[in-house]
């Protein structure tokens, strides 16, 4: 039986953890290259029949974010994520929303009242089709 040498000890070590960290690379190679990108956020929402929001009302879609106005003139709506950091704003009063998390107002057309945020809410696309649901488009 042959001993190993000092010389031999190192080499063998060497060239196995080599291996190794090739190993592992190749596995972080693998995972990079197998990535899945998130799917693209839903941008047209069906809320069911138009006859369900009334003229004169305002209805807060919740898992959108958004607000859905009905009046004489038809549909609007307004998407309620505060354009300051993020946040849902929420109707304080009849004139007004508020974020929670700031304090920035906004008044019933989106605009900016109070700071600190400096442009006013988005407005969304709200559209009744053939079948007369109404549909709101974040895009």
């Amino acid at each position: 039986m042959k001993t190993l040498s000092r010389r031999d000890v190192l080499r063998l070590t060497t060239n196995g953890l080599l291996g190794l960290a090739g190993l592992i690379g190749l596995g972080g190679l693998i995972r990079y290259f197998s990535y899945q990108a998130d799917p693209a956020p839903q941008t047209d929402f069906d809320l069911g029949p138009a006859k369900n929001f009334p003229i004169n009302s305002s209805t807060v879609i919740s898992y959108i974010p958004a607000m859905v106005f009905h009046d004489e003139n038809g549909f609007r709506a307004l998407n309620l994520t505060c354009t300051h950091l993020g946040c849902t704003v929420v109707q304080t009063d009849s004139t007004t929303f508020t974020c929670p998390c700031h304090s920035s107002r906004y008044d019933l057309d989106g605009k900016v009242v109070q700071g600190p945020a400096t442009r006013n809410l988005a407005a969304m696309r709200a559209e009744v089709n053939a079948d007369g649901n109404l549909h709101l488009f974040t895009e």
